[in-house]
């Protein structure tokens, strides 16, 4: 990026300049790194020539570095978590060893793949990762307990059968299983990678991770899983009984699960209270597009009066600097003035910009206090309208709506007067909603201008041409070049200008001196008419159309709802005349968007994932009691999220489709298991089946449960922390939701699948 170097202060302390700002916005930390050793190599020859450089004013990669380190942490964390909970549940370090196994083979291919594809490792893969980290160990942990205990039977069996076909029978009968609940998985994710503009740009790397690191998995637990188990478990399990705490939680559980089987009314009747209590809930939600970025630093852009010069606008940031330094939170406030020359950003000398650094580690809790303290102080100034702003939401803003702000409203027209009109009756209407900050008007009129109109009885009396005083104008006032001078290979241009003394006061420009053709020597006020009044330093323009906009920031409630009524009072209370209308934009529309989009994808894909269940399972009764998990789920992440503040952000709606996919496994794996026992192993289907299976497969879907759990509690503890706060939303809404899910997967679907479920033949219990 361009360095945007006008009239710069730092800390309030004129006199000091910053000859380079790390604008660079480094894309990677070595980016940032390697430049930093260039500028400590220039600074003897900066120093010499009286310029003092300050590099850490600005340094986006601070924020990179901390964000890595967090979620960093956080997969280290859940792996140490993961890791535990195997331990404990399988009561055999050579069966928890081989389910471990799959997390470094799966996470180094997912990384080893998105290097070969020219992604690199920041905190949106590294959060993909972190999010599958539970879920990649589910497979392995599946096949391998199921080894485990058939192994365990086989030795305990009269007849004993050899340990290959043991293993091998065991993996197959839970392979068409796992690899149907794995691609389910997949499949839902597949919206979030079909996700356009920003949000595609942010969730597309993170989705990919995930789906990378699940179909590793897969393909580990149906090849270095059963070859590690035959090698490992065989003579483990000729001596191994089922551990106490296991048969104990079992019998517990066949007691808890018998009754709930004789009286199903009593198990429904509650679900179906839950779930019209979680709809409810939705009404009360909040949205939001993106949760705030902790960077540690604001952006403040701060606007003097239109036409303000670079000299007042230094003077009135040396005060608020001043007067922000005053809290210690606070390490540095400078000051950007002007633009470049050939910069994209059209302000006016007048518009400055401060980056407020914060301290390191510095809370969430206290960004948020130093945010309202530094609104606080710069209304304390008179004169001056302000926003406030992270560097990211800057730059999300912008790529939006091309506005800084989270809501904008661009107001289209051609009358340049109407449109002002009508932009402060709407700026009212916003200052009077509540959650309102930062309303601004964009490109306000004002700004002083000397207007200069030639007088063509005039230019005809004394034989002037009008394109010869405009270039003499031109000539004097900003330059014109004459001639090119040559010092080596370097090349200079030589101008003609009028020296500076001379273009200082806008009264000197009447005396302007023009020669006419017959050597006269005219002043221009006596070939126009020059005089003082008020202009417009820009004009906003889209699509050529002309606009001006209207932006605001939302502070205490959430920025849907802000929109919503704000589109109904702007409506009722300001009257837009004909070829004058408005249109909102910002961050509620691209969530809007994103919303539907992953609405409409996510509807694909799950028609898709009924017909590969329906495949499956061959039997719409099997297929719905599996597609039972998807309300019970529901009701976990809706509770999840509404008790951890009540809105829903894109990383909450990505959660949910997450949480679809991680939860359906569990299901598909308890409906698979009671279909192999009615048609591989005899079995009638009916009250003793129902027990069996439920009973067999608790202890897996425990682990696969807990360790999904525990590998995303970090990232939901640490949520709105740096690094976090995308995944943070989605953790919250997939861990509620297992919790309900699994629960209730343990309770209410043997309970369903007993009354409705179809295996085999049928039994009188099941009229």
């Amino acid at each position: 990026a361009e360095p945007k170097v006008g009239d710069a202060r730092i800390q309030g302390k004129p006199g000091v300049l910053i000859a380079l700002l790390s604008q660079f916005g480094a894309n990677t930390l070595e980016t940032t790194r390697r430049l930093e050793g260039v500028l400590a190599d220039l600074k003897p020859s900066l120093e010499a020539q009286g310029i003092q450089l300050f590099p850490p004013l600005f340094r986006p990669a601070s924020f990179i570095e901390t964000a890595v380190h967090n979620i960093g942490h956080s997969l280290l964390l859940g792996a140490v978590f993961v890791v535990a909970v195997l331990f404990l549940f399988m009561f055999n370090l050579r069966a928890a060893f081989i389910s471990i196994t799959a997390i470094p083979l799966s996470l180094l291919v997912a990384i080893i793949v998105l290097d070969r594809w020219g992604l690199t490792l920041n905190t949106i893969t590294l959060g993909g990762l972190a999010i599958a980290l539970g879920v990649v160990v589910d497979d392995a942990v599946i096949d391998v307990e199921n080894i485990y205990r058939r192994l365990r039977e086989n030795a305990a069996s009269p007849e004993p059968r050899s340990n290959f076909r043991v293993v091998l029978d065991a993996s197959l009968e839970v392979r068409s299983a796992v690899v149907y609940a794995t691609f389910v998985v997949a499949l839902v994710f597949l919206p979030v990678l079909s996700m356009s503009g920003l949000q595609g740009r942010l969730f597309a790397p993170l989705g990919l991770a995930y789906i990378l690191a699940v179909m590793t998995s897969l393909g580990v637990a149906l090849t270095i899983t059963p070859a590690l188990c035959m090698v490992l478990l065989p003579r483990r399990a000729r001596t191994a009984r089922e551990p106490r705490p296991i048969r104990g939680m079992k019998a517990g559980y066949r007691r808890l699960l018998l009754p709930l089987m004789r009286y199903p009314g009593a198990v429904i009747g509650p679900v179906l209270l839950f779930c019209a209590i979680a709809a409810l809930l939705l009404h009360r939600f909040g949205a939001e597009f993106l949760p705030e970025f902790r960077e540690g630093h604001f952006v403040l852009h701060i606007n003097t009066i239109p036409g303000s010069s670079l000299q007042e606008s230094g003077r009135v940031g040396s005060l608020i600097a001043a007067e922000l330094l005053k809290d210690k939170r606070i390490q540095t406030v400078p000051q950007q003035i002007g633009r470049a020359e050939l910069g994209e950003d059209a302000w006016g000398p007048h518009r400055s910009e401060s980056h407020t650094q914060l301290a390191p580690n510095t809370t969430a809790k206290e960004q948020d206090q130093v945010e309202d303290f530094i609104r606080q102080t710069l209304k304390s100034f008179p004169g001056i309208t302000f926003d406030v702003t992270t560097f990211l939401g800057d730059r999300i803003g912008e790529t939006i709506s091309g506005e800084t702000a989270q809501v904008v409203v661009s107001v289209f027209g051609e009358d340049l007067d109407a449109l002002d009109q009508k932009a402060r009756e709407v700026a009212d209407v916003l200052a009077g909603i509540r959650g309102n900050a930062d309303v601004l008007v964009a490109s306000p009129p004002g700004a002083p201008q000397l207007a200069i109109q030639l007088r063509p009885e005039r230019l005809l009396q004394f034989g002037f041409q009008p394109t010869q005083v405009l270039d003499a104008m031109q000539t004097a006032y900003q330059g014109t070049r004459v001639a090119q001078t040559y010092e080596g290979s370097r090349v200079f241009d030589v101008a003609v200008i009028l020296d500076e003394q001379y273009r200082r006061d806008p009264e000197d420009v009447r005396g302007l001196l023009l020669r006419s053709p017959d050597g006269v020597l005219v002043p221009l006020s006596e070939l126009a008419d020059v005089y003082l009044t008020t202009g417009r330093y820009t004009v906003l323009h889209d699509g050529a159309r002309r606009r001006q906009t209207v932006t605001c920031n939302v502070r205490g409630r959430d920025v849907a709802s802000f929109v919503a009524e704000a589109k109904q009072k702007v409506a009722a209370q300001v009257r837009f005349p004909g070829g004058v209308y408005p249109i909102f934009t910002g961050a509620a529309e691209a969530r809007a968007q994103a919303r539907n989009e992953l609405f409409v994808h996510s509807s694909i894909a799950g028609l898709g994932i009924v017909l590969l269940l329906a495949m499956v399972f061959g039997s719409l009764r099997n297929l719905l009691l599996v597609l039972v998990n998807l309300p019970l789920a529901f009701v976990g992440g809706v509770v999840a999220a509404y008790f951890s503040g009540g809105n829903l952000s894109l990383g909450s709606l990505v959660g949910f489709v997450t949480l679809f996919g991680i939860t359906t496994r569990n299901s598909i794996m308890m409906i698979s298991h009671y279909d192999h026992l009615v048609r591989e192993e005899g079995m009638l289907w009916g009250l003793d089946a129902a027990l069996r299976g439920a009973s067999e497969r608790i202890v897996p879907i425990l682990m696969t449960a807990l360790v999904t759990a525990l590998g995303l509690l970090p990232i939901a503890l640490g949520s709105g922390e740096a690094g976090r706060e995308i995944e943070g939303p989605m953790a919250i809404v997939i861990l509620g939701g297992l919790a309900t899910s699994t629960l209730l997967n343990l309770l209410v679907l043997p309970t369903l699948a007993l009354r409705f479920g179809r295996f085999g033949r049928r039994t009188e219990m099941d009229d």
